[in-house]
């Protein structure tokens, strides 16, 4: 009895004589920074990006279900010097808004609802979707992992003004991308697919998505200062408290964006303080001897956690939604974009650890990413000998998240995934001048180093080899397959667009400056002649509807589709005008005496009208 009351003083004075290196070890974050100078480190950290590189941000990190650093950086209003308070600063949450539609389906599920495995179609009005192209079952979990096939759209995506907004059914109907992969295969992040799940619902529940989530997650969670709902102008509070949104200007000032809307809302509408945010990541780790909030049993919370698909053992893939994160533990993480905000959530459950950064600027990287990572660490990076030869992974790739169909498909070519071998373990990566190396640690398994912070989420990287050829690379949000086109082909059908184009805005003033010599001359006019105008003018109206087309999607790529439309008529006409110009200069041809300079014109004139049109037919500039 002594020898066990001694042992518990021992136990007792040691505790009490040394405090903080027993608990040194649990409160610190995941990559082991102490929470005593976290403020300090953060501070540290957006020192050097606020008011240069983005104008303000929000900061919450969680640790053990309770709050440990809540803190604004910069300003919510630039102009009027307005800061940033993550308590009252509204701004947009961009995709987190996801997370909200995979919690929503969980909830209906664990209910008995809504079978995660059932053909999607059960749910919908049939004939719902018209664009599928294979039999396939698509299920939840499909559109949970973004592997139900479908391209991406961009278009009725983003309004800029709330007079186009529509019903979430309506926009669904209008905006519905090809499905063009077999449902479960490649993995290309789609916001169609989130809000079919969410339209899913709204049929299961009878109830708009936006009201279902008020009710069964703000108010459970008591996120009094967010909201679903489109426009948000409607609610004059938040209204008044929301953040201004910026892009980058020049001489490292900021440019005040205008309001942009989405119709197609459960994929990124929510508004709402970082708060509020953080409220939710604390209700999804929660400690064992507390309930759940957001389901009926805690096993359902867990079940949402749990890997639901991974392209490799070992390889980070999706939790029912969520983005797996190789860090010092397994994170569970979601990042967001709008026209002009930008975001990134990351829990930690293994270590009771959250970062909730929210700021007004767009595509910001270096705090969503870079602080993030500083703060949870990344993945060991044992080596396994007797791995395949990097040389095997080298080449150029394609995202899997693009469309395939219209002339929006040739936006992927100008900015592929360069891959080339450094030694026998190390690869460099290329992504539209973006750089990183990454090692391979097993087979075709490869972990990033060092780089470029926008390399960060996708910080482990698969390579699929099928006898020696690599068929696909998991990376985060979107595969990537090998290039379908030669580098060759797409040289050559560079230079002849820029050759056509610059040939038909050209030749007018050549054949212009012809004509008036032909008028002093007093020479008659062949009609030849003139079919080779009309034929050099449907030309050179083409090349200005091209040059117009692209000018505007590079000023503003979210557009209406039917904004675009006049410009695929346009090529339709100008087109089929050029054609019967080549045909009738043909026929002309032989019954009129032409000189040699004369056959040479219209002959360049027919090839590169020709030349011009398989063009923009190859790269699909007619829808």
């Amino acid at each position: 009895m002594k020898r066990r009351i001694g042992v518990f003083l021992y136990i007792l004075l040691l505790g009490l004589c040394f405090p903080a290196s027993f608990s040194a070890a649990e409160n610190t974050t995941p990559s082991g920074i102490p929470i005593d100078d976290l403020e300090e480190f953060v501070d540290d950290y957006a020192e050097e990006y606020i008011g240069d590189t983005v104008a303000g941000a929000s900061i919450i990190a969680i640790k053990d279900n309770q709050i440990v650093l809540s803190k604004g950086y910069g300003y919510a209003d630039v102009e009027n010097q307005i800061p940033m308070d993550p308590e009252a600063t509204v701004l947009e949450w961009g995709s987190i808004t996801k997370l909200f539609v995979w919690v929503s389906a969980m909830q209906l599920a664990e209910q008995g609802k809504l079978d995660l495995e059932e053909d999607i179609r059960t749910y919908l009005p049939e004939g719902f979707l018209t664009k599928l192209n294979y039999d396939d079952p698509i299920t939840i979990l499909n559109l949970m992992h973004h592997n139900a096939g479908f391209e991406d759209n961009i278009f009725d995506l983003l309004f800029d003004s709330p007079e186009h907004l529509v019903s979430l059914e309506e926009v669904l109907k209008t905006a519905e991308p090809e499905q063009v992969f077999k449902p479960g295969e490649v993995v290309a992040y789609s916001n169609y697919s989130t809000s079919l799940a969410a339209y899913i619902i709204e049929e299961i529940t009878g109830q708009p998505f936006d009201e279902y989530v008020e009710e069964h997650i703000f108010e459970e969670l008591e996120m009094n200062h967010s909201t679903m709902h489109l426009p948000m102008e409607d609610n004059q509070e938040m209204e008044f408290q929301k953040g201004k949104g910026y892009f980058p200007g020049e001489n490292g000032g900021f440019i005040e964006s205008q309001p942009f809307y989405i119709s197609m809302y459960p994929s990124g509408g929510i508004n709402g303080t970082a708060t509020d945010l953080a409220k939710f990541a604390q209700a999804l780790m929660l400690p064992d001897s507390e309930n759940t909030s957001l389901f009926l049993e805690n096993e359902t919370l867990s079940e949402l956690l749990t890997t639901s698909y991974a392209p490799e053992e070992g390889v980070p893939g999706l939790a029912h939604g969520f983005w797996e994160y190789d860090g010092e533990y397994r994170g569970l993480t979601h990042s967001g974009n709008t026209v002009a905000y930008s975001s990134n959530m990351q829990i930690v459950p293994e270590d009771n650890f959250a970062i909730i950064i929210l700021t007004n600027q767009a595509d910001e990287i270096d705090l969503l990413f870079g602080l993030t990572d500083k703060l949870v660490g990344r993945g060991g990076q044992t080596v396994q000998e007797n791995l395949p030869l990097t040389s095997e992974v080298e080449g150029s790739y394609l995202s899997a998240r693009r469309t395939y169909n219209g002339f929006m498909n040739l936006y992927a070519y100008l900015a592929p995934l360069h891959v080339k071998p450094i030694n026998n373990n190390e690869i460099e990566l290329n992504l539209a001048g973006f750089k990183a190396t990454y090692t391979q640690i097993s087979p075709y398994v490869y972990k990033l180093k060092s780089g470029d912070d926008v390399f960060i989420p996708s910080n482990v990287m698969y390579f699929h080899e099928n006898d020696g050829e690599i068929m696909q690379i998991s990376t985060t949000y979107a595969d990537y397959l090998p290039m379908d086109k030669s580098k060759p082909f797409l040289y050559i059908s560079l230079g002849v667009f820029i050759w056509c184009v610059v040939y038909f805005l050209i030749n007018p003033f050549i054949l212009f400056v012809q004509a008036i010599l032909q008028k002093r001359r007093k020479k008659k006019i062949l009609m030849v002649t003139k079919w080779n105008w009309i034929l050099t003018l449907s030309g050179t109206a083409l090349a200005v509807n091209i040059v117009v087309l692209i000018i505007r999607m590079l000023n503003k790529p979210m557009r209406m589709y039917s904004e675009l439309f006049p410009h695929f008529i346009g090529n339709y006409v100008f087109s089929v005008t050029s054609f019967i110009s080549v045909v009738v200069i043909i026929v002309l041809w032989r019954k009129n005496q032409l000189s040699k300079v004369r056959k040479i014109g219209y002959l360049l004139t027919c090839v590169s009208s020709i030349l011009f049109i398989a063009c923009l037919i190859i790269w699909q500039m007619y829808s």
